[in-house]
């Protein structure tokens, strides 16, 4: 599988080339059994191994396997061989779902089959309706036509649980500010965690110290998971369980996040989003099938959660950034909440490289407000080392893994032409700034989630949905990390 994980993760571990790092270690346990001398093994043509014993008797051996979820839990980095990994997270995995669920139908079994939900994100629509040479809302309704020609039985758009995120963000950000106004316990700045790479990288490479910095709102993707398995499955009156939920995603490290136990529920046995899905991934179907996107026919995207759209189109944005847009959200929230301020607009000035740029809000020649955006791995070590520091002055910054964000994740479609990646970046970002864009307050949807599902916008199971925490990873000390 030729999957790259973000540089902030492959980064950590420049020795790992061919095999995992020494460091990475997780006790297996391995149950022995009683063997005879002269016991031989044998590889077979699929690669298994079978043990031959005395009078010509062979024996099937387990293999040992190793999940994501294991190597989250490992004190070593996530590398370039943490891909062969991926047993839930792969197209061969979500294929096996389709033609299970399909072979059920054909049976008269179909009430044993899952109920298969795709939620698709904005930014592998753009890549694929670049790719394919389509208008974005034509990506997705032939996008949307494709996986129900596989046996989806919903496709629904993410812009919802985008807009639960931003919103959550902003609330957060104002009682982490008043706290530290108060000389309590806000830690400030306060930096997003809608980014898997970096919040694993923050995790294993510089644990509890930046962890109370780094926003406790889910990304939408773990929201998305939140609101079909919990809200929607009700409404259909289905067990979560019952529902397999594939999310269609920019980056590898997507897995990452979906595959963390904080976002599995042992009850249910059931995880929140049970497969990720890449715009690269997606393309390699569709060639295996012989289909270019252009020639599937469309379907419209899904909308459950009420009668009628907020907006007459498949998908839309939000404004500021193609990573989601939190810095410019929670800015000018900040500044109309906190300083009785209402802009219109946020303007930033680039710094050390046009992966850095920062925002400034002044008052009676004082700067008030100072939010950041922060992408790519050099950035990211600079802003911590400034923290650590204590020399950053900010109060918000948008953290992504990768340069210029989530618009050029590892699992989008790359230009034919080597040497155009800068020249696709900034289309991709005309297409996100092309979109109708849609503000969180104006989807009245979400005001009725709040209450109808969570019960208000102060509520414990707003808390349980919305939000999550984060875990240091301990280097583990033993004779085998020792580098000689």
């Amino acid at each position: 599988m030729s999957s790259h994980f973000s540089s902030v993760l492959q980064l950590t571990d420049l020795d790992d080339f061919i095999t995992p790092s020494q460091e990475c270690i997780k006790p297996v346990k391995i149950e022995k059994t009683q063997v005879g001398t002269g016991a031989k093994i044998k590889i077979q043509e699929d690669g298994g191994y079978v043990q031959v014993e005395e009078g010509g008797r062979e024996r099937q051996l387990k293999k040992v396997e190793i999940s994501l979820a294991d190597c989250l839990a490992c004190s070593g980095c996530i590398t370039s061989a943490e891909s062969v990994l991926i047993s839930q997270q792969s197209q061969t995995e979500l294929t096996r779902i389709f033609q299970e669920t399909k072979s059920l139908h054909e049976a008269g079994q179909g009430d044993q089959a899952k109920l298969i939900i795709v939620s698709l994100s904005v930014q592998p629509i753009l890549s694929l309706a670049s790719y394919y040479q389509l208008p974005v809302d034509e990506a997705a309704q032939r996008l949307t036509g494709y996986f129900k020609q596989l046996g989806a039985n919903m496709v629904v758009n993410m812009n919802i649980a985008d807009d639960f995120a931003l919103l959550e963000n902003q609330v957060e950000f104002i009682e982490r500010f008043r706290a530290a106004e108060n000389k309590e316990n806000g830690k400030l700045p306060m930096l997003t965690s809608s980014c898997p790479g970096w919040v694993c990288y923050a995790e294993k490479t510089h644990g509890q110290f930046i962890l109370p910095y780094i926003a406790k709102t889910k990304s939408p993707q773990q929201i998305m998971g939140s609101l079909i398995k919990t809200y929607l499955s009700s409404q259909l009156k289905r067990s979560p369980n019952d529902i397999y939920h594939v999310t269609v995603m920019p980056c590898y490290d997507k897995k990452l996040e979906a595959s963390r136990q904080d976002f599995f529920n042992e009850k249910l046995q059931s995880h929140d989003v049970d497969c990720v899905i890449t715009g690269i991934e997606l393309q390699s179907m569709l060639e295996s099938s012989g289909l270019k996107l252009s020639e599937v026919d469309s379907a419209s995207v899904d909308w459950p959660w009420s009668e009628k759209k907020p907006l007459d189109k498949e998908i839309w944005g939000h404004r500021g950034s193609p990573s989601g847009g939190y810095a410019d959200h929670v800015f000018l929230h900040a500044a109309k909440e906190l300083i009785g301020q209402d802009l219109s607009d946020v303007h930033y000035r680039t710094l050390r490289n046009p992966d850095f740029k920062e925002v400034i809000l002044e008052k009676d020649g004082n700067v008030v407000l100072r939010f950041a955006i922060a992408n790519g791995f050099r950035n990211i070590q600079n802003l911590v080392q400034k923290i650590k520091r204590k020399k950053c002055d900010y109060h918000f910054v948008e953290v992504m893994a990768c340069p210029s964000g989530c618009i050029n994740g590892g699992a989008q479609l790359r230009p034919e032409n080597a040497s155009a990646p800068k020249e696709l970046i900034a289309k991709l970002e005309t297409m996100y700034a092309d979109l109708p864009a849609l503000s969180p307050a104006e989807n009245t949807m979400v005001k009725e989630l709040y209450n109808h599902w969570l019960g208000g916008s102060t509520s414990d199971k707003k808390t349980a949905m919305l939000h999550t925490d984060y875990h240091a990873v301990e280097k583990m000390n033993t004779a085998l990390n020792i580098k000689w």
